[in-house]
C-alpha cells in the first residue's frame, strides 16, 4: 500500500484526484499507475484502469487471477466491474469511499466471485490525502 500512496502523491503533483495503485503478482510489484482523469480528459482514467492495463500488458493476456491490487480508496462501480472481468485475485483498499457508495449497491457482488477482498491498510493517511485535496480545492 506504500507503494500505492506514493502514486497517489505522484497523481497530487499533477493536481489530479489523489489516488494510486500498484497490482503485485508474487511479491513483486508489475503495475504502477494513479489517476490521470484530468491529463487525458478520461473520466475512465481512474488508478485502478491505469493499473490494469499496465499489469495485462506486463503479463502479455488479460486475466489477473494470481495478482494482487493495492488501491488507496475502494474502487468505484466501473473499476470493480473492470476488476471482474480481469479475474484480479484479490483487491486490498485503504480508504472507503462513503461519498460514491450505494447502500443498494453491494460492491462485493460486482467482484468475479473469486476475488478476495480487504479494506482498511493504511486507511488513516489514504484518507487524509483525500481530504487535503478536497480541502484545498474548496478552500
Amino acid at each position: 500500500m506504500k507503494q500505492a500512496l506514493k502514486e497517489a502523491e505522484a497523481a497530487l503533483a499533477k493536481d489530479e484526484i489523489p489516488i494510486g495503485a500498484v497490482v503485485v503478482m508474487k511479491d513483486q510489484v508489475i503495475a504502477r499507475a494513479h489517476n490521470l482523469t484530468e491529463s487525458l480528459n478520461d473520466v475512465t482514467a481512474h488508478a485502478e484502469m491505469q493499473a490494469i492495463t499496465s499489469a495485462a500488458d506486463y503479463l502479455g493476456g488479460k486475466y489477473l487471477d494470481e495478482c494482487t491490487l493495492y488501491v488507496t480508496l475502494e474502487p468505484c462501480v466501473m473499476c470493480a466491474g473492470a476488476l471482474a472481468w480481469a479475474q484480479i485475485g484479490s483487491v486490498v483498499y485503504g480508504a472507503k469511499d462513503m461519498r460514491k457508495r450505494k447502500d443498494s449497491v453491494d460492491l462485493k457482488k460486482l467482484y468475479h466471485p473469486k476475488t478476495k477482498i480487504e479494506g482498511g491498510l493504511l486507511e488513516e493517511e489514504c484518507s487524509q490525502l483525500l481530504k487535503d485535496f478536497f480541502e484545498k480545492k474548496r478552500g
